[in-house]
């Protein structure tokens, strides 16, 4: 377990815009008796915005940003999140979860979210809500999330009564991106980044192992540029997903990306030409239509 201690917040930004007035009061609504919480924090949009919101409510002395680490985070997104909690002016503390250890998890059925999201509230419930003091932990669910059939995360969150008040307040995707902005987070824009795990395909077991070729295939693809990644393990196979409009630069670089994830232990690599698809596994497992199918 490790904490750093963020600098000063970023300047207070002008008032709120106006559409979102209504969603802002219920928001603190949400966390009305809540003298302290605790933030499940990934440094992604959702869950900066909701550090950035219950700073502005509480302030930095009454919130603590956590932070989950294991094989399934890459260590750019925890570097990402040490990063917006500095610049927010949160604290941050970092725990170590062993999901992986979890054979329900390893076993990566399309409810293998709720034993990771159980993992990570099962070790702030019993390491951090009397050590630290904490009145309620909250974490980054929005309104869009709240509908979703493919994100069994939410029961564990239920089970374990963590809040989401971003949901509760009725803030979609793009709401938490236009208070995102409106706040200055630093990752207003970024792209969803899902966990590692999620590149495995259900049913296949998740190992360290595999997590860590992941990681270090998608780092290569990132370190040319493009915007956004998903490499997908289908064993021997590493399957590229980009945007469109990146597929050019991977194909341009193809003898070093072969020689690259070769050498992290693929013996094929392949480039899928739909672009990257997001959730492609759950939506799969689950039977639902996927965009653009």
């Amino acid at each position: 377990m490790s904490e750093s201690s963020g600098r000063p917040g970023p300047t207070e930004p002008s008032a709120a815009p106006a559409h979102l007035a209504g969603s802002l009061e219920r928001f603190r609504s949400a966390l009305a008796g809540v003298g302290r919480l605790g933030v499940a924090f990934s440094g992604g949009v959702d869950s900066s915005v909701l550090l950035a919101l219950a700073l502005r409510e509480l302030g930095p002395d009454r919130v603590l940003a956590i932070t989950g680490v294991s094989p399934s985070l890459a260590a750019r997104d925890r570097a990402r999140a040490a990063g917006v909690a500095e610049h927010l002016g949160a604290r941050l503390l970092e725990v170590r979860t062993h999901e992986i250890e979890r054979e329900d998890y390893r076993r990566n059925g399309p409810d293998r979210c709720f034993f990771c999201k159980d993992e990570l509230f099962s070790v702030i419930t019993d390491e951090l809500v009397a050590a630290q003091g904490l009145d309620a932990v909250a974490y980054g669910e929005n309104a869009d999330d709240a509908l979703r059939p493919d994100r069994p995360g939410a029961g564990a969150a239920t089970a374990h009564r963590v809040l989401r008040p971003l949901a509760d307040a009725g803030l979609d995707k793009a709401a938490v991106r236009q208070v995102g902005r409106w706040l200055g987070v630093p990752t207003a824009e970024t792209p969803a980044s899902p966990c590692l795990a999620s590149r495995i395909p259900h049913h296949a077991e998740v190992t360290a192992e595999k997590l860590a070729q992941v990681e270090g295939a998608e780092d290569a693809v990132l370190a040319l540029g493009v915007a956004e990644v998903r490499v997908r393990h289908h064993g021997d196979v590493a399957r590229i997903e980009v945007l469109p409009d990146d597929l050019a630069t991977v194909l341009a670089a193809r003898t070093h990306l072969v020689a690259e994830l070769r050498r992290l232990g693929f013996r094929h690599v392949t480039v899928d030409l739909a672009g990257l698809q997001s959730g492609l596994f759950t939506l799969d497992a689950l039977g639902l239509t996927r965009a653009g199918s």
